[in-house]
C-alpha cells in the first residue's frame, strides 16, 4: 500500500495531470488517518517519526460500509440532478429570491464548520464555538492576543476565525456552491461591536492561487439587539496572503470555484470579543445594479 502511495505522489511529476488525486482518494477507507500531504510545523519543532502508511486502517467491513455510504450519496445525488438545479424544479430555481445556506440549531450544524486561530503558529488567541441559548444560534467566542511568537520567523499574530468545511460529495469528491442566482450575503448577527472580516475561499486552478481570497469587512453595532446584514458580492477585494492585489476582479459564482465561507477577527486589539450568528442565507436583490465596486486595469 505504502508503495502504491509512493507512485501516485510521483505521478503528478511525470504526467502533468491530476488523475492520480482521484485514485488517492479512492483509498480514503484504508488511508483515512494518514497523513498523504505534508502539514505546519513550527520552526524547530521535531518532525513525526511515524510514517504515514503505519496508520491506516485495513479492516475490510468498513471499507464495505464505506462504500455502502457513498453508493447511497451517489443515489441521492442522482435523484436531485434529475429533479432540477440544486435538487428543485427549474421554475422554483428561476423564481427564488433568498435562500438559507447555513442556519444553526443543533450540534450537527455546528460540526459543518471549523474554528482555528493563531495557536496553529504558536499564537495565544483562544476561540471556542457552541450553541447560543435554547439552541437558536451559533456562539463564537474567544479571546484575542496579538503576542507574537518568539520563535524568529513569525512576525505578525493575534486572530481567529471560523470557516465552513468544503462540500464533499459521493466518493470524496469534491462540490461547489452554485449562487449565481444571487447577488448578496445576508446575515443575521449579534455581535460586540467589534469588527469582522468575511472571506469566501475559492478553488484555485493553479497551485500559486491557493492563497487567493475574496474579503469584505463586516461592522457590529454591539448591544442587545440582533442585526440583518446585507453585503453585495460586487464588495468583495480580492488578497492574496494577505495583502490586496492589483489586478481586481469579481467573485466567481458559479459552481466552478466557490467553495468556503468563513468569518475571521484580527482588529489588533487583545481582549475578549463574541459573535452570535442567527443564519447565514443568500438574496438576489433587484435594486442592486452594481456589477464590480472597484477599477479593473487594462492588461498589457
Amino acid at each position: 500500500m505504502a508503495l502504491a502511495v509512493m507512485l501516485l505522489n510521483g505521478a503528478s511529476f511525470h504526467g502533468g495531470c491530476c488523475r492520480h488525486r482521484v485514485l488517492l482518494s479512492s483509498l480514503g477507507p484504508l488511508l483515512s488517518n494518514s497523513k498523504l500531504y505534508s502539514s505546519y510545523r513550527r520552526p524547530g519543532a521535531e518532525p513525526e517519526k511515524k510514517l504515514f502508511w503505519q496508520n491506516a486502517d485495513f479492516s475490510f467491513k468498513k471499507s464495505i460500509d464505506h462504500l455502502k455510504t457513498h453508493l447511497s450519496l451517489l443515489k441521492k445525488e442522482t435523484q436531485e440532478y434529475l429533479k432540477g438545479p440544486g435538487g428543485h424544479p427549474l421554475n422554483q430555481h428561476l423564481l427564488e429570491q433568498t435562500r438559507v445556506l447555513w442556519q444553526f440549531r443543533s450540534q450537527e450544524d455546528l460540526n459543518k464548520w471549523v474554528i482555528s486561530s493563531d495557536v496553529e503558529i504558536g499564537g495565544k488567541s483562544k476561540v471556542y464555538i457552541k450553541l447560543g441559548r435554547n439552541n437558536q444560534a451559533a456562539l463564537l467566542y474567544g479571546t484575542l492576543n496579538t503576542e507574537v511568537p518568539r520563535d524568529g520567523e513569525t512576525k505578525y499574530s493575534g486572530y481567529c476565525s471560523m470557516r465552513s468545511r468544503p462540500l464533499v460529495g459521493s466518493f470524496n469528491r469534491k462540490k461547489y456552491y452554485d449562487w449565481s442566482n444571487f447577488n448578496s450575503l445576508y446575515l443575521r448577527v449579534r455581535g460586540d461591536g467589534r469588527p469582522w472580516m468575511v472571506n469566501i475561499y475559492t478553488d484555485p486552478y493553479f497551485s500559486h492561487q491557493k492563497d487567493d481570497l475574496y474579503s469584505y469587512f463586516m461592522f457590529t453595532r454591539g448591544g442587545p439587539y440582533w442585526e440583518e446584514i446585507t453585503i453585495p458580492f460586487s464588495k468583495f477585494f480580492l488578497s492574496s496572503r494577505g495583502r490586496v492585489q492589483d489586478n481586481q476582479h469579481p467573485v466567481w459564482l458559479d459552481k466552478a470555484s466557490f467553495l468556503t465561507l468563513g468569518f475571521t477577527i484580527g482588529d489588533k486589539v487583545d481582549g475578549p470579543f463574541q459573535l452570535e450568528i442567527d443564519f447565514i442565507g443568500l438574496l438576489n436583490d433587484r435594486a442592486h445594479k452594481e456589477k464590480f465596486a472597484y477599477e479593473a486595469y487594462d492588461k498589457n
